[in-house]
């Protein structure tokens, strides 16, 4: 399977309490691995899915440690480094029922059509594409995301997108973004991104709403579960999977890697729906975005 998107390096903040504004916070910080499509790649490796990360980091200290804990996991690095840019870093405010990112995407901006375009045709034994929403979101990387999808259609592979983070699809526009992904196999967004992209309303049917932009859509709604929709109006949902949580950053990305690494392996949708929560729910109970090694 390839990945395409960002690999950034994480500070995380967990914090039990509110935030005391102008003042001091007790928390935990680490620093480490991230990036919806980095950790989407670590978490199928993990789910023992191949997996190829296509995507851009600065030439620096931080970009070669974020390829070599990739490639540590099991994941292949279609990775291009470049020099004078510093690789993407994330804040991450981590209560245990939610996250809040402050991002400065840094090279990940820099992802070139030409990279991502040779990439996956060089790319053996693939069948999926599964392309991270927030190359989409910004200028800069737009053209290295649209590259990916119009490369893996040359290719004939199946292709899926993951909405991303619901602020930037609220700058971009509902449209605008949709408008990008006509012919994809599957989209998926949490519950804040469908509410932009398929207005209010049960999930239900802000899926079914959007397969006319997506054949399959899925709705992740954490421990409350997950919806799936087809275009041809088979609609799916699974109860979530109830754990004490520790930690939901990249909780969305390891559902992802659950369900497609069941769904194309031939699984049906209320199968993929039930794998990804499996490892949703593995993800919350860890600190970071990226498995337990």
């Amino acid at each position: 399977m390839l990945v395409v998107g960002d690999l950034v390096t994480d500070v995380l903040v967990a914090h039990a309490g509110p935030l005391a504004v102008g003042s001091d916070t007790e928390a935990r910080i680490s620093v480490g691995g991230g990036g919806q499509a980095a950790n989407t790649a670590a978490w199928l490796a993990h789910a023992g899915a191949g997996a190829t990360l296509i995507a851009a980091v600065g030439d620096d200290h931080a970009g070669r440690e974020r390829i070599a804990e990739l490639v540590a996991a099991g994941v292949r690095c279609a990775v291009r480094a470049h020099p004078g840019v510093p690789t993407g870093s994330v804040v991450v405010l981590s209560s245990a029922d939610e996250r809040t990112m402050i991002t400065d995407r840094g090279a990940a901006l820099l992802l070139d059509p030409a990279d991502v375009t040779a990439a996956v045709r060089a790319a053996q034994g693939v069948t999926h594409l599964h392309l991270s929403g927030y190359p989409l979101l910004h200028a800069g990387s737009r053209p290295g995301g649209l590259a990916a999808l119009a490369a893996a259609r040359e290719r004939g592979l199946t292709t899926s997108v993951d909405a991303a983070s619901a602020e930037p699809l609220r700058q971009l526009g509902a449209r605008a973004f949709l408008d990008l992904l006509c012919g994809i196999d599957l989209l998926l967004c949490n519950a804040d991104e469908a509410a932009v992209l398929g207005g209010t309303g049960p999930a239900e049917e802000q899926a079914a709403a959007l397969t006319a932009v997506a054949v399959n859509v899925v709705v992740k709604r954490g421990g409350d579960g997950a919806v799936w929709a087809s275009r041809d109006g088979v609609l799916r949902s699974v109860a979530g999977v109830r754990v004490p949580p520790l930690d939901p950053t990249g909780a969305g990305d390891a559902f992802a890697a659950g369900l497609l690494t069941a769904w194309c392996s031939g699984a049906d949708p209320a199968a993929a729906l039930t794998a990804g929560a499996a490892l949703g729910a593995a993800a919350v109970q860890t600190a970071g975005a990226r498995p337990v090694s």
